[in-house]
């Protein structure tokens, strides 16, 4: 389990201070990496924050890849979720709980199926935000009336506009879509911004059963990116 939250951690995402119901777990379901390639989160910054965030679980979403989160899976003080953000083109689409990566660039709806066939859970990042590349919403609507969407991103850590949020919200619950909410967080101090406080699993079937009873907790944190000295591994192995 992870370390109580330092208090600059608490400073930064306020509501980290407060418990979590017992059985219950902190799920962040949307962060990159360094293998995200518009991150250079390095896996030892991510065991830091992440030990001061109190996440328990972090849905590892790199940009068209999952060889980050696999390696993750071992070294961060919290349980991981290998997932996949992947550029489609019309959008990008999450998948979680994957056991080999999603080629970008098919169709939304082969990779939904993909996601499908792999036991994973397809799961829609930041909605109707037109400065992330949000899927579009005639091509949501024809994956949601397919029953090719579990769930959808109702808080996004780097969503300013919070009726963006609402109305994802909104959309969710009325096309019975499971939620979730996520930091997007592309510098380790981000992880945690955004959350689901949800009941614990063991399956992907459990985790999607567990956010219809979760209550989703954030805020938008998107400051600009301060510059340190660092060396960054290469992700090309």
């Amino acid at each position: 389990m992870p370390s109580i939250p330092t208090p600059e951690a608490v400073e930064r995402h306020p509501h980290l201070g407060e418990a979590c119901p017992e059985g219950w777990v902190r799920v962040d379901f949307h962060s990159h990496t360094m293998w995200s390639g518009d991150s250079t989160t390095t896996p030892e910054e991510l065991v830091e924050c992440v030990a001061a965030s109190g996440i328990d679980v972090l849905c590892v979403t790199d940009h068209n890849a999952i060889k980050g989160a696999e390696a993750l899976v071992e070294q961060l003080p919290c349980r991981v979720v290998i997932g996949e953000e992947l550029k489609t083109h019309a959008g990008e689409i999450i998948g979680l709980f994957l056991n080999e990566r999603i080629p970008q660039g098919i169709r939304p709806e082969e990779a939904a199926q993909n996601i499908r066939d792999q036991g994973g859970i397809v799961y829609i990042p930041h909605p109707f935000d037109p400065l992330r590349n949000n899927l579009r919403e005639d091509v949501l609507d024809q994956l949601v009336e397919a029953s090719l969407v579990d769930g959808i991103e109702v808080i996004n850590g780097k969503t300013s506009l919070q009726s963006l949020n609402r109305r994802a919200y909104t959309y969710a619950q009325e096309n019975d879509l499971a939620i979730g909410a996520g930091s997007d967080a592309h510098v380790a101090e981000a992880i945690g911004a955004a959350y689901m406080e949800m009941p614990d699993f063991e399956t992907p079937q459990e985790f999607l059963a567990a956010m219809r009873l979760g209550q989703p907790v954030g805020h938008f944190y998107d400051p600009p990116r301060r510059w340190k000295p660092r060396i960054v591994p290469s992700t090309a192995d």
